[in-house]
Parts: C-alpha cells; sequence; structure tokens
C-alpha cells in the first residue's frame, strides 16, 4: 500500500540532493584535506583547490550550515572528527565511497532520458579525470566491503576450499577476509587490467601477495583462470543481463575443479520485485550505469545456474542489501 506523504515530507525528499551535492562536491575538491590541520580563508582554499573565490566561499558556507565544517570570522576549518572520515590524511577516511557516489549521482540525474530512452546514461567524468573516478570506484568497493567481509566469510565457515577463484576481485578486500580464514588456501584474482595494479599493491600491503596469482581479463571476452575448488563473484553478477549471466556462470563452471562450487554474493529480490527496497533503489543505478543490469530474484539465479550446468543451487543467506549468498555446486 502507497504511503499517505504530506506535500512537506515530499518536498524533503526531493531537497535531499542538495546536501549530497554540496558534500560531493567538497569530496571531489579535496576541500577537508586542505583544510586538515590548516584553516583558511575562502580565498585562500579557493588558490589552493583551484577553485573560484565566490564558488568556493558559498560551498564552505554551506558545509558550515551542514556541520562538516566550522567558520570563525572569515576562516574556515574542518574538526578532527570530520577529517579522520574525509581527509585523504586519514587512513580511516571514506573519499573513495563518496567520490564514487559523485559519479553514480551524476548519472542518476538523467534518469528521465535513461526511462524514455533505454539506454544508460552519458558518463560524465568527475573533476578529478576518468582514472581517479576509476580509482575511487574500487576504493569505494574496499570502503563498502571491509567492514562486512569477516562475517560474510564467517557464514561460509562450512565451505572446504584449497583454490578460490575471485571474479572482479577489485582490490583484493574478499581475497584477503577469505585468506585469513584460511590459512593454508591460495587464490587467483581475476579483473580487468587497470585493477590489476591496485590489488597488487593492497595484497602486498596486506602480507598476501604471495599467496595470490593475479590475472588480467574481461571475464566477458576471456576465459577464466581454471582448477579453482570455489569460486567467488561479488556484486558482479548485477551488472549483467541474464543471457550474460548465463553466459559467464558457464565459463566459470567450466573452470572449476570437479566437485568445485561456486558462491554469488548479490542483492536478491523477492518476488514483487519492490522488496528489499535497497534492491529495488539498486536496479535503479544499474538501469541508469549499465546496459542491462538489474537486481534480480533468487528464482531467476537458480534457473540461470542450472542453465550453466550447476546443482544444488541454494540461497545460503538473505540480506536487506548486497550481502545475500548463493550457492551452486558444479553439476
Amino acid at each position: 500500500m502507497a504511503k499517505s506523504w504530506t506535500p512537506a515530507e515530499l518536498m524533503d525528499t526531493v531537497r535531499a540532493f542538495q546536501p549530497a551535492c554540496v558534500i560531493s562536491a567538497a569530496a571531489d575538491m579535496d576541500v577537508f584535506s586542505a583544510l586538515d590541520g590548516q584553516p583558511m580563508t575562502a580565498l585562500m582554499l579557493a588558490a589552493r583547490i583551484g577553485g573560484h573565490p565566490r564558488s568556493t566561499g558559498i560551498l564552505l558556507d554551506a558545509l558550515v550550515a551542514l556541520e562538516l565544517l566550522e567558520k570563525e570570522r572569515d576562516v574556515y576549518a574542518v574538526s578532527r572528527t570530520v577529517a579522520r572520515l574525509l581527509s585523504a590524511n586519514s587512513p580511516d577516511n571514506v573519499l573513495p565511497a563518496l567520490r564514487h557516489q559523485a559519479n553514480c549521482l551524476r548519472r542518476w540525474v538523467q534518469l528521465a532520458q535513461v526511462v524514455q530512452t533505454g539506454k544508460p546514461a552519458q558518463r560524465v567524468p568527475s573533476v578529478r579525470g576518468a582514472q581517479a573516478d576509476c580509482e575511487a570506484f574500487i576504493g569505494a568497493m574496499n570502503t563498502f566491503n571491509m567492514a562486512a567481509a569477516p562475517d560474510i566469510v564467517a557464514k561460509l565457515s562450512g565451505l572446504r576450499f584449497q583454490r578460490l577463484l575471485d571474479i572482479g576481485g577489485a582490490s583484493g578486500t574478499w581475497t584477503i577476509a577469505f585468506l585469513l580464514a584460511r590459512s593454508e588456501a591460495r587464490a587467483t584474482l581475476f579483473d580487468l587490467p587497470d585493477v590489476i595494479p591496485m590489488a597488487r599493491e593492497r595484497l602486498t600491503e596486506a602480507g598476501m601477495i604471495d599467496r595470490v596469482t593475479l590475472v588480467a581479463g574481461d571475464y566477458n571476452l576471456d576465459e577464466m583462470p581454471g582448477d579453482a575448488d570455489l569460486a567467488w563473484l561479488s556484486a558482479v553478477a548485477h551488472q549483467n543481463s541474464r543471457e550474460q549471466n548465463r553466459a559467464l556462470f558457464a565459463k566459470i563452471c567450466a573452470a572449476l575443479a570437479d566437485g568445485g562450487a561456486l558462491v554469488i554474493r548479490d542483492v536478491v529480490m523477492d518476488i514483487s520485485r519492490t522488496r528489499p527496497v535497497a534492491g529495488a533503489l539498486f536496479a535503479v543505478n544499474m538501469l541508469v550505469g549499465t546496459e542491462a543490469g538489474n537486481s534480480y530474484m533468487f528464482t531467476e539465479y537458480r534457473d540461470d545456474l542450472i542453465r550453466s550446468g550447476f546443482a544444488d543451487v541454494e540461497l545460503l543467506y538473505e540480506d536487506e542489501r548486497m550481502n545475500s549468498l548463493i550457492f551452486a555446486k558444479k553439476g
């Protein structure tokens, strides 16, 4: 049943884009890093970040209004609490995730055109450039997954494996979590060529590089590295059409050792396609960002996995967001 909205509630919801745009712009311009430990006037900061003086001042005042900056006379400062989250100088910062959301925002504002044409939104690089946007995406995946990874891997503690294949493994967040859980295991991380250097850096920092083989490739074009007994497909399937997923699942099945298994981590929708709410909204994110991606039901995953050579398909864990887990054994 639809909610009974008041005009004020509706307008508050629509206006929510305004703080998001202010914070996103500040993240893209690296305002918080520049002010970290060094309060400045708007004129000084504009020179530091390459901003227009008037525009910078208005942005800074909005950040003060949102309680993300402090202002005394004409000098702006960032608190240690905020800097911990938003300064590049902090190891705990979430800047990559914010910058990724800013990239998503540029696509979401084109939603009406996407609905009209059926084509994904035009990708407009941020002021930081396309390569920096790619790095923000990979960093965002680490930010989103790092805290959840140990708990999710623990839910799979009953699975036994010696050779993990992490497909679309990004900078290695899940590879690291699996190898920490299985000290005798090894892994292969498979991702696009531009991503592999980021994975190598992170795995080296984690002391895991000697246990991981890095393979550059495109799962749409290339064969999978073979002989793994567990394949991990995390937040990948939603980027594809069902036809593309069937082709991908078949490649994974062929690459797995006999008796091997695949675990898919992704959002899973109910039969109405309206729950969970986060999944319905994520389907819109796929609409504006991909040619044919979507949020899928378990029955769709099950049917496509069986058609691709898998058996014993099971929904191991159901989550309101991206952490549902689907198990399938090589048939």
